[in-house]
């Protein structure tokens, strides 16, 4: 799993509800974490419940694939066999290339159609106006009049955060706005905010933006090098990890060094189904 998918997840699952209005016209009243019976990829990335009961499945996407279709018609009869009654669906596309995924399948006597988005057309600057802090951070990748006013609002409502939440919400500008290219225009930011303190006495990414500043690889590691990349998706595992259970051990720290990429992406699936941090990493 992509760092960009787990961070998008969790705010569009926990502070972004003006981007859900944005794409579906409705508000999720409880996400569901459900395993498809008979799909090939059988975790939807997000499925929720509106307060009418409209069950709605969002999925994630930063390449365009030809077989799109076909895997949201599976999806489509997974949540149908789950609750008897049809998602609405979007297909939201968070990618750098223009969006050229067909939305529909047809053939003599069948018809299948979901709603595929591309981030960009939403509004950015109506996000960066939401109070809602995962609205603001999305909206990085949505249509701007200005990138550059735009972090500088984003690092602003960052800054204004409690402390211990701060880290968190940088953490996911940064690796969103890897997808724009525009991470070293967010650390330049974070530089002339009083953040910017708070983050170097942060215990998970104070040390990773002191040696960045000191060895100049911050921007590098951000910019999609492997190993910047693993150091991503291992903070925001332990983050969920936190979330879910509370301080990790050490001994689970150093089972979390040890695991590689592909492991990492096994735990961020599992990691809301565990019982247990023993359960989790045995």
């Amino acid at each position: 799993m992509q760092a960009y998918d787990v961070a998008l997840k969790l705010l569009l699952q926990q502070s972004a509800r003006l981007t859900m209005r944005q794409l579906t016209g409705s508000v999720i009243e409880k996400w569901l974490d459900v395993e498809l019976p008979k799909v090939q990829n059988p975790r939807a990335d997000l499925l929720g419940e509106t307060v009418d009961g409209t069950l709605v499945h969002l999925e994630l996407q930063s390449r365009n694939e030809t077989a799109m279709p076909l895997r949201m018609a599976e999806y489509c009869l997974g949540v149908y066999r789950l609750y008897e009654k049809f998602p609405l669906q979007v297909l939201l596309y968070v990618g750098e290339a223009p969006l050229r995924m067909p939305s529909e399948l047809r053939g003599p006597n069948q018809w299948f159609q979901y709603r595929a988005v591309d981030i960009r057309d939403l509004d950015g600057d109506s996000l960066l106006e939401s109070e809602e802090v995962g609205d603001n951070v999305i909206a990085i990748l949505a249509r701007l009049q200005d990138d550059k006013e735009a972090v500088r609002k984003i690092v602003g409502k960052i800054a204004g955060l409690a402390a211990g939440e701060r880290g968190t919400a940088l953490s996911q500008l940064l690796i969103l706005a890897g997808l724009r290219h525009l991470e070293e225009t967010v650390a330049q930011e974070v530089r002339k905010m009083p953040i910017f303190i708070d983050i170097l006495e942060n215990k998970v990414l104070g040390p990773e933006y002191k040696r960045g500043l000191q060895e100049g690889e911050l921007i590098g590691e951000l910019k999609g090098e492997r190993k910047g990349e693993l150091k991503g998706e291992r903070k925001l595992l332990r983050r969920l990890i936190e979330k879910r259970f509370g301080p990790i051990p050490a001994w689970a720290e150093e089972r979390l060094a040890a695991r590689s990429a592909p492991e990492l992406e096994e735990l961020s699936l599992r990691v809301l189904d565990a019982q247990s941090i023993e359960d989790l990493l045995k």
